[in-house]
């Protein structure tokens, strides 16, 4: 093997010469850089050397040679103060998960949920098989070695997707501010791991089971009101189970008819509106007027024990009990998604009311009607849920929707009833 080459070192060069058997290459336009091939030629390291010092700077390709030339001056700077000289204010891959973690816990844009996701993913996962691996090592390679063949032997594609995408954010969040002068993840993608579709679970609720579901519901009203009322406000309006596990009484104008969700209390942190029918404000003061008769004045829907809401424990616990194993709260909102398409409300409309996220110019465009258009919609669909045994948990009768028999029609021209607007303005207030 020839030792040292004299070459101007371009891009081009390097690639030329890894093909050969030198090992180092010396710049003849820049004193004392240097580019020195190992085991894997494709990946050579750049060096700046003086007075017989060799102080790395990072690796080729991951740093061109335009790159390494115009840091040149600011790293003779730090050799001459003893600095380190690597491109990077980080060495291992664990050092820069440990700045995204850190950073995500921060982060008042992300659900508490979010954050706890992405810190178990972190610990649990990419830290110990990835923590100790060089920033420069990150190749495809060694991604498919250490983190994505071995973790597709135990955990879902579904979560294994994600952990990957974690990693890749952390990379090009980091890359974005420079704190790391290349991406290595930049050309990387899942798929060059597993062509393994993430599949899309189907609802394990139909809508054939809603008479079924809504006569357990009455049920477990009259002996838990606290789960199905958990479970009524999720199936009336599609919402997730941290938006329903943290509804406060403040937020519901039974007055006006609104349901206000916080954006600190949603997934996409844009506080959400939503229309409350004659249906469900007679549910709310139903179970208010228990909450009261059992003591409780607070500010909580759900409270849990220690005074604070239900936790996602807690709220998951719920379900459990309610489905036994065979549906989940995701299906509550799943089968009113698919119930609104069902009775033909609006695309839109429907993607609006279960507040998945919207462009920009989706929102500034519908600003006008919208909230008429979903009190319609969740009017049609309480008035199915109605012929489906609903009115078993609201008892509203016949005669409260006026003369003309039809409950549809009645429910859009009325607010809550008048002879309890006492106990509506105290619900509101609570």
């Amino acid at each position: 093997m020839t030792s040292t080459a004299a070459v101007k070192i371009t891009d081009p060069e390097i690639k030329r010469q890894a093909a050969g058997t030198v090992r180092d290459l010396r710049d003849v336009e820049n004193k004392g850089l240097y580019l020195r091939f190992g085991q894997d030629r494709s990946r050579p390291v750049w060096y700046l050397v003086r007075k017989r010092r060799w102080s790395r700077i990072g690796a080729f390709p991951d740093l061109t040679t335009k790159q390494v030339v115009a840091a040149l001056p600011g790293i003779r700077l730090r050799v001459e103060e003893g600095a380190r000289t690597a491109l990077s204010k980080w060495e291992t891959t664990g050092e820069l998960l440990d700045w995204y973690a850190d950073r995500m816990s921060k982060d008042r844009n992300l659900s508490a949920k979010r954050k706890k996701t992405g810190a178990s993913a972190i610990k649990c996962h990419l830290r110990p098989r990835l923590g100790d691996t060089r920033l420069i090592d990150i190749t495809k390679a060694t991604l498919d070695t250490e983190l994505m063949w071995p973790l597709q032997e135990t955990l879902s594609i579904d979560y294994v997707r994600l952990v990957f995408q974690l990693l890749a954010l952390a990379f090009r969040q980091a890359y974005r501010l420079g704190l790391i002068t290349a991406n290595p993840m930049k050309d990387i993608k899942f798929s060059d791991f597993s062509k393994a579709r993430v599949g899309i679970k189907p609802s394990r609720l139909r809508g054939v089971q809603l008479s079924d579901l809504l006569a357990q519901l009455a049920d477990v009203f009259d002996s838990n009101p606290k789960d199905a009322m958990l479970a009524l406000l999720m199936l009336c309006h599609g919402t997730r189970i941290g938006e329903s596990r943290l509804a406060q009484w403040p937020h519901m104008t039974l007055a006006e008819r609104e349901w206000f969700i916080p954006g600190e209390h949603t997934k996409t942190g844009v506080e959400h509106h939503l229309p409350l029918t004659e249906q469900v404000c007679d549910i709310l003061i139903r179970y208010r007027e228990w909450q009261h008769a059992n003591g409780y004045e607070g500010q909580y829907l759900f409270p849990a024990r220690n005074g604070k809401p239900l936790s996602e424990g807690q709220a998951s616990a719920v379900f459990a009990r309610l489905g036994g194993g065979e549906w989940t709260s995701h299906d509550l909102r799943k089968v009113a998604r698919t119930g609104w398409a069902d009775i033909g409300i609006d695309h839109l409309i429907g993607e609006l009311l279960i507040n998945h996220a919207m462009g920009h110019n989706v929102k500034v465009y519908i600003q006008s009607d919208v909230m008429s258009r979903k009190r319609d919609a969740l009017e049609r669909w309480h008035a199915l849920l109605d012929s489906k045994g609903l009115t078993l948990i609201h008892k509203l009768t016949e005669d409260r929707f006026g003369d003309s028999g039809n409950p549809l029609e009645a429910t859009a021209n009325k607010g809550c009833e008048p002879s309890r607007e006492s106990t509506i303005g105290e619900v509101s207030k609570a």
